[in-house]
């Protein structure tokens, strides 16, 4: 299946060099370029690609800053001039880190592990999807302070509402992104993440035990100890939902 590529980078050369070394490869079609962040949002969102190769390094904002405006991200692969060493300072699950100048082989290899999460995203997300909403299969960038991470939502066990900030679990990680839990509930898929309470919105296929609490709600505890109170009101949809 053919994948539509945008390469954003603010050197010219780089691009079309890059552009020239994917015409080896039949199954990708590059159908834009970008030479800064801002106009790398706009043609993402105009363009709708499945992959960006992306620069970190671009004058005003890096490709860090782009990826955390962004609600949802393609697949990414990263085409850099920093070391591997400044690299390992970003926990950014990417497909690939290329260092500058790429060469065809490294190439070759990124194309491979993009192959294979196609795979994996397509075994992940079967049945439809209204448009619009993110699905576990989705990957979401989440920036907080000097840290960097993508995380596939299906990894995400928690949301915690924090004033106008969501704590989000995952893994030993809990980073605080600058979304309400209202909006996160409006984008998120139904049948994967439920609103426990005015405070937390939780991963069904986290949950390790469910008991009985207080006033008729439940208490549920999650695979990595968390434990989520679920109000009365939303017990019953809960145990609708589960067939309790």
């Amino acid at each position: 299946m053919q994948k539509k590529v945008l390469l954003i980078d603010d050197e010219r050369l780089a691009r079309n060099e890059l552009k020239k070394l994917l015409q080896d490869f039949p199954e990708i079609e590059v159908i834009g370029e970008a030479a800064n962040a801002d106009e790398g949002i706009e043609k993402i969102e105009s363009l709708n690609p499945d992959l960006i190769f992306l620069d970190i390094q671009m004058p005003g904002k890096t490709g860090f800053d782009m990826l955390a405006q962004l609600n949802s991200a393609p697949d990414v692969i990263f085409t850099t001039a920093y070391d591997e060493y400044a690299l390992k300072a970003f926990e950014v699950n990417a497909l690939d880190y290329l260092m500058k100048p790429i060469e065809p082989n490294r190439l070759a290899d990124a194309i491979q592990k993009l192959q294979l999460a196609e795979e994996k995203e397509i075994a992940a997300s079967l049945g439809g999807i209204n448009r619009g909403t993110l699905t576990e299969a989705d990957q979401v960038f989440v920036k907080d302070g000097e840290r960097c991470w993508f995380v596939k939502l299906g990894e995400v066990r928690l949301f915690e509402s924090v004033g106008n900030y969501a704590k989000v679990f995952f893994g030993n990680n809990k980073p605080l992104i600058l979304k309400s839990l209202n909006a996160l509930e409006e984008r998120l898929d139904e049948k994967v993440f439920f609103r426990a309470n005015r405070k937390h919105i939780v991963n069904l296929r986290m949950i390790e035990k469910i008991e009985p609490y207080f006033n008729g709600g439940l208490l549920l505890d999650l695979h990595a100890g968390e434990k989520v109170e679920v109000s009365r009101r939303q017990a019953v949809k809960f145990k609708e939902m589960m067939s309790l």
